[in-house]
């Protein structure tokens, strides 16, 4: 079965409005909807109150016209009770601002009456509705992803480091301290990266965002632990995006079924983007299934911050690559759009009726695929982080427009596989603009390509290890030359420039090696030194 449906909000609506809405799912073949995303104010309306019976009746409701749940805990949005009797566990930016209530994610996932809350909350609803017939899924918080650089956040932060260094010595080491006069004599002297007069340590700052998704993951983990009796698989929905502080492959081990959020940003390449975040969902998923969680429907927000239509025809192409990549659920933000609120003028199923029937009809009979790759593109986000960081000597670098790239070069089909991930089962992988890599990252490289492989790097591999410390020539060996040194190429964009020592030069521009290949164990590895316009060519 495809779960087919999207988030549902009878709370902003009246009760005779609940039954002309499951009398109009009913029609367009939804058999799933999420429900109670953020809802937390009407379920706990005091701190010492609780109000269950309307959610009591619209499940009820759904339940008797066989549709299913997706039944959140609301804890990605605190009520207004909570942040005043804990101003403290309102989140705090980088420059030392504490934010105000009046928007979505207003908490600091490490302030311990959040927590407390957020476990309170999730407990009444387990007990409550964990036997539930209607049940199918449990949805933890909504799009982890929010930071905060407060005083709880510093006090968890050096415990988190105590635990991954275990003494000063080995993290003033790890992060370079001895450069601009850093160097820790406690753990009780380090903060998190807030605002400074300067850049800041490149090493602090992606130790501080693996804490920050270290965090929000213990988070998710004590509510799915709670939830977890009912028997019920636990999942959140992960958010995309280079602004999200979340290693979601690490995410990816810890919940029942790996869940996405998707939202292209261009008409023209929706359709690439969509293929990717499929490919790229089934990888952190291990090859089973997953469920897109959200994505709007026959509508993209453009970066230009417009809300362009699909031409016809585009939302039902869009599930069908969904589907292509795996998906066993292909949700929407939302089925009716709010009355007021922020998001009034999100797109919604409700309007498009008709559409939204003829797809839920095509999904009755089918079921999840399984998709058997031979070429693999590794997506590594700490290496996203990295490439994000002022101190790098071009801000032009584009880590996720090159994956992007390189996935269309690929071609059906192709498994998007995070860092780390096996490779025995892949005749070529493709590996770009790989900044950081850890020793055991780099002999499973070189493990791959010895035993037959054919691995595709690029420049801007290699440049560091896990801590952002240079690792010079660190790939030479298995490149089969030297890189000399790194630059600007065209546009902005990285270039290494190399010299042969054993490699054989297969593409040059002006006398410049530009692709090369190096016979490595049983295996091939190609290099490209700049960015190439077609690409095709090298990932065979």
């Amino acid at each position: 079965m495809i779960f087919f449906g999207g988030d549902y909000n009878p709370d902003q609506w009246p009760p005779d409005v609940w039954r002309e809405d499951v009398a109009r799912m009913r029609s367009a073949g939804v058999n799933l909807v999420t429900v109670g995303v953020f809802s937390w104010s009407r379920l706990q309306p005091a701190e010492d109150r609780f109000d269950f019976g309307w959610l009591d009746e619209v499940l009820d409701l759904l339940h008797g016209n066989g549709i299913g749940v997706c039944l959140a805990t609301p804890t990605a949005s605190p009520p207004p009770w909570f942040t005043r009797a804990h101003p403290d566990a309102m989140p705090v930016t980088a420059a030392g601002v504490r934010l105000t209530h009046g928007s979505r994610d207003t908490y600091c996932v490490n302030a311990p009456a959040y927590r407390a809350a957020s476990d309170r909350i999730a407990g009444e609803l387990g007990q409550r509705y964990g036997r539930h017939p209607a049940l199918r899924l449990w949805h933890v918080h909504n799009e982890y992803g929010t930071p905060c650089y407060c005083d709880h956040c510093a006090l968890g932060f050096r415990r988190w480091l105590l635990r991954a260094y275990g003494e000063t010595a080995l993290l003033n080491e790890a992060w370079s301290t001895d450069f601009w006069s850093q160097r820790y004599g406690s753990f009780d002297e380090v903060l998190p990266p807030r605002a400074t007069q300067y850049l800041s340590n490149p090493a602090h700052v992606l130790d501080y965002r693996r804490f920050v998704s270290d965090a929000m993951l213990a988070h998710f983990v004590a509510q799915r632990d709670i939830l977890r009796p009912s028997g019920v698989p636990v999942t959140t929905n992960f958010v995309l995006g280079g602004w999200v502080p979340v290693d979601h492959a690490r995410w990816a081990r810890e919940v029942d079924v790996v869940a996405v959020d998707d939202y292209p940003a261009s008409v023209e390449s929706h359709l690439a983007e969509r293929a990717f975040t499929a490919d790229l969902a089934r990888g952190w998923a291990g090859g089973e299934p997953w469920i897109l969680m959200e994505h709007a429907p026959g509508a993209v927000r453009t970066l230009d911050g417009v809300t362009r239509v699909l031409p016809d025809g585009q939302a039902r192409a869009a599930v069908e690559t969904y589907l292509a990549g795996g998906a066993s659920g292909v949700m929407y933000f939302q089925w009716r759009a709010g009355r007021g609120g922020a998001e009034q003028w999100h797109p919604a199923m409700m309007p498009m009726h008709s559409e939204m029937a003829e797809i839920g009809a095509s999904l009755t009979e089918r079921s999840p695929l399984r998709i058997g790759a031979k070429r693999a593109l590794i997506y590594d986000e700490p290496s996203l982080w990295a490439w994000q960081s002022p101190h790098l000597p071009t801000p032009f670098v584009d880590y996720h427009g090159t994956a992007l790239r390189w996935h269309a070069a690929l071609g059906d089909p192709v498994d998007v596989v995070p860092l780390g991930a096996p490779l025995d089962a892949y005749e070529v992988v493709v590996a770009p603009l790989l900044h950081m890599v850890s020793a055991a990252d780099h002999k499973a490289l070189r493990s791959y390509v010895a035993e037959g492989g054919t691995l595709v790097l690029t420049f801007g591999s290699g440049l560091t290890d896990e801590h952002c410390r240079m690792t010079a020539g660190a790939f030479d060996d298995l490149l089969g030359l030297r890189v000399v040194r790194h630059r600007p190429g065209e546009g902005g964009v990285w270039l290494d420039e190399a010299e042969p020592a054993g490699a054989s030069v297969v593409l040059s521009v002006e006398g410049r090696p530009v692709v090369t290949e190096h016979r490595y164990g049983q295996g091939l590895v190609r290099y490209l030194a700049a960015d190439v316009e077609e690409l095709t060519a090298w990932p065979r």
